[in-house]
């Protein structure tokens, strides 16, 4: 993409009044499209979505559209999706809007900043789809299953908050693996280094992200977790 696009698309992002945007690391707060500073740690139902129910995180996001599509299909539930990359959020953001969904939001933000705008108990679910896996051992605790991440889960997320990590890489998946392994406070529901080939497809984990069309197109295997917080 060009820096010209880009440019016009941070625009046209900072009019959208379902993207939320934190640009201060130091001072962890939101703004909204008309620039005011928000504190939804804890209120995302009330002050956001103006109604009362699950919300359920899209971390690394991306284009949002796989935040957006889970929106269409659980009108019952709130979604956010998170990245940083202003951009990539654009397309899920104008989607939304388009709709007309009422029940999705955008969080441009680093994630490693999630307990700052997620109060205890508030998240009722995590779906985490092809992240950077990070390869290199020295980055393993940018890996957003890493345990440093896990712990910072743990802070918001409801008793029995289901967690899903879809990846097409083998080295993420197996370290994940490990990882869930060794804690005490998660449980492993289900997990397969062959997804298509079985599981068993349902809406949600059958919808198919931009990158992952991109993988299967390139013969490569998906991996699945689908884990719970004790």
């Amino acid at each position: 993409m060009s820096n010209k696009n880009k440019l016009q698309r941070f625009a046209e992002i900072a009019e959208l009044p379902n993207v939320f945007e934190n640009f201060d690391f130091h001072d962890p707060h939101i703004t909204n499209f008309q620039g005011e500073r928000m504190e939804v740690k804890g209120h995302w139902n009330a002050l956001v979505f103006n109604a009362e129910r699950p919300i359920v995180l899209e971390l690394a996001c991306g284009k949002g559209e796989y935040t957006t599509h889970l929106a269409q299909a659980h009108p019952e539930n709130n979604y956010i999706g998170i990245d940083i990359k202003g951009a990539r959020i654009w397309k899920g953001a104008t989607m939304a809007q388009q709709e007309g969904l009422t029940n999705v939001a955008f969080l441009r933000t680093r994630i490693e900043l999630i307990q700052s705008f997620f109060a205890k108990d508030e998240v009722s679910e995590i779906w985490i789809t092809f992240p950077d896996p990070f390869l290199r051992d020295s980055k393993s605790n940018r890996r957003l299953t890493s345990h440093p991440f896990l712990d910072r889960y743990t802070g918001i997320l409801k008793p029995g908050a289901i967690l899903h990590l879809k990846t097409d890489d083998p080295t993420l998946y197996a370290f994940t693996c490990k990882v869930l392994a060794q804690r005490n406070d998660y449980e492993v529901i289900e997990s397969t280094d062959d997804f298509y080939g079985e599981v068993t497809p349902t809406p949600e984990t059958h919808l198919l992200t931009f990158y992952e069309q991109q993988h299967l197109a390139a013969g490569k295997k998906i991996t699945y977790i689908k884990f719970m917080m004790k």
